[in-house]
């Protein structure tokens, strides 16, 4: 009985000592700026007012929003590819390669972020797709200028791809002087030959709207990278980290076109190509050939 009081009373005083979680944040002794007629504000500077007043379905079906935030979302991930990948050009015209490093990983964080989002899209099914597909139009992802902006400035030259964009003089001509432009890869071969490593002229002096042609040459100079790696340190590290955009690319096309495929099945896209039978004809396509074929030979 003794041993049980004693008990009795332990335990009531363990719980009176152990303080009550509170059933809210408490934020009494927190300095919060609650006053922000006077500051800038978490709104204004991210213009969220303008960012989320951006979205206008012109259907009333309920997954159309969905449709419109994940496009827009993915552009905005573009916009960030394009000023990563941007100032890594630049610093590769420099010969400064450590800060491409980070940036490059970045990139590939990003392409990640990209890749699941086709995820989320698959959860349209065709038939809540259909009911507001015509809202579309003739617009399409095909018509995007970022992701245009993008495979140019990796390396993938087309020049028929802005045709589509001719009632936009200003795009038009943004395009054209990126598809005219160096690309990531060209630069890359320039850095090469500064190097002293055997690329051939016609390889970083040539027409840059035209597709790039893999060399032998080019696949040599990458194949002496490798087999020194720890002497040429750096660019080898840069291969590696291009083969990692390249690679996360090729698995961004092929889950858009299984997306695609998942949707829509066999039917033309709105843009006006085949849709999938269009999609899949870039799923071969290679940014940096040479750092791919070279591996058959290591």
């Amino acid at each position: 009985m003794a041993n049980g009081a004693r008990l009795g009373l332990k335990e009531l005083t363990v719980r009176e000592i152990t303080p009550q979680p509170k059933p809210f944040v408490d934020l009494s002794d927190e300095e919060v700026h609650w006053d922000l007629s006077e500051s800038l504000s978490y709104s204004q500077y991210l213009n969220l007012d303008k960012l989320l007043d951006a979205q206008h379905p012109l259907s009333y079906q309920h997954d159309e929003m969905l449709f419109i935030i994940i496009h827009q979302v993915s552009e905005l991930w573009m916009k960030l590819c394009l000023h990563e990948l941007g100032a890594t050009v630049d610093c590769v015209r420099r010969d400064d390669l450590g800060p491409t490093f980070k940036m490059l990983a970045r990139v590939s964080t990003i392409q990640q972020q990209l890749l699941q989002s086709w995820d989320v899209l698959a959860t349209i099914t065709p038939y809540d797709y259909s009911a507001f597909r015509n809202s579309l139009g003739k617009s399409s992802g095909f018509q995007s200028p970022q992701y245009r902006m993008l495979e140019f400035l990796i390396g993938n030259k087309n020049a028929d791809t802005i045709k589509v964009f001719r009632a936009d003089p200003q795009t038009y001509e943004m395009l054209g002087r990126a598809l005219a432009a160096p690309s990531l890869y060209d630069e890359v071969l320039r850095l090469l030959s500064r190097r002293g490593l055997d690329v051939p002229p016609e390889a970083i002096d040539r027409d840059f709207t035209l597709p790039y042609q893999a060399s032998k040459q080019v696949a040599a100079a990458w194949l002496s990278v490798y087999h020194n790696s720890v002497k040429e340190w750096d660019l080898y590290e840069l291969a590696e980290r291009l083969v990692d955009l390249d690679y996360k690319f090729q698995l961004w096309r092929f889950a858009h076109v299984k997306t695609v495929e998942r949707i829509i099945g066999n039917k033309r896209g709105t843009g006006g190509t085949g849709g999938v039978s269009y999609l899949t004809k870039a799923l071969e396509l290679k940014f940096f050939p040479e750092l791919w074929t070279i591996r058959t030979s290591m």
